[in-house]
């Protein structure tokens, strides 16, 4: 704050408080497996009521086991009725929604002459439209409220192409998901609710299943990026928890690119 022109530090508590998540509820998507497992799992270690959903719900009941006071809700996210269902639950269960973390998600390798307009169809509709109907879904409750957080996992190849590894539906849908996090952080911030971007870079998930240990894969990262390795889960920890909690108030429209220096080049 100020005071006669002259800046007064406000005082300063427990900054690994900032990351916490005590008593929000925290809804992740895509977490039967790979990187929503994890964020379900790290939402939970900080005092979140966590909700998971996806479409495989052994998986999903396997995990909230692991989790005590978890909600799984067995969802295929390219259905509307899924979406609000998954929604309603969260309500049911908890009351509110505090930080939805949209992390489902598909794509495969392959070059723009295979790619069938089903498919690019399908992408856009897992990847981009249920993020945008989520968002809808989850922000009226937000804004009642008095603010929430969404944290939209796309990807560096949001910011960058990624041929000569082919997929241009998963280019197209991670760079629509980057502007509709800025579209929708314009829109509702002054109505408290924060919409950022977490962008990972080569970490492993059932999508790049094998690249960490293909030896062709392997040497293609280390020759492109400037640290030559794929990410490690735990390295997206902080990025998340930071986007998601009070470390992040004034933060709002923006991509985290944890890349290890690949869109840096």
């Amino acid at each position: 704050m100020t005071t006669d022109s002259v800046t007064v530090p406000t005082a300063v508590g427990n900054p690994l408080d900032l990351f916490r998540l005590d008593g929000r509820t925290v809804v992740v998507t895509g977490a039967s497996s790979g990187l929503g497992d994890r964020f379900a799992r790290v939402a939970h270690a900080v005092g979140a009521n966590v909700v998971v959903a996806a479409r495989r719900a052994d998986r999903l009941e396997a995990l909230a086991a692991a989790l005590p006071g978890t909600l799984a809700v067995a969802a295929d996210l390219a259905e509307d009725a899924d979406r609000e269902r998954l929604v309603a639950a969260a309500l049911e269960r908890f009351g509110r929604v505090d930080v939805l973390v949209n992390n489902a998600g598909i794509g495969q390798k392959m070059a723009v002459e295979d790619e069938s307009l089903d498919w690019f169809r399908q992408v856009m509709e897992v990847n981009v439209t249920a993020i945008w109907h989520l968002c809808k879904l989850v922000s009226p409750g937000m804004i009642a409220n008095g603010g929430g957080s969404i944290v939209n996992v796309a990807s560096m190849l949001g910011h960058v192409g990624s041929a000569p590894v082919k997929q241009a539906h998963y280019c197209a849908s991670k760079g629509a998901v980057v502007n509709l996090t800025r579209e929708l952080a314009a829109q509702w911030a002054r109505k408290g609710v924060r919409v950022n971007a977490l962008c990972p870079g080569w970490f492993q998930s059932e999508m790049t299943a094998g690249m960490e240990s293909d030896e062709g894969s392997l040497r293609f990262i280390a020759s492109m990026s400037p640290m030559p390795r794929m990410g490690e889960a735990h390295e997206l920890d902080a990025a998340l928890l930071f986007l998601a909690g009070s470390g992040s108030t004034f933060m709002t429209g923006q991509s985290v690119i944890v890349d290890g220096g690949w869109t840096a080049r």
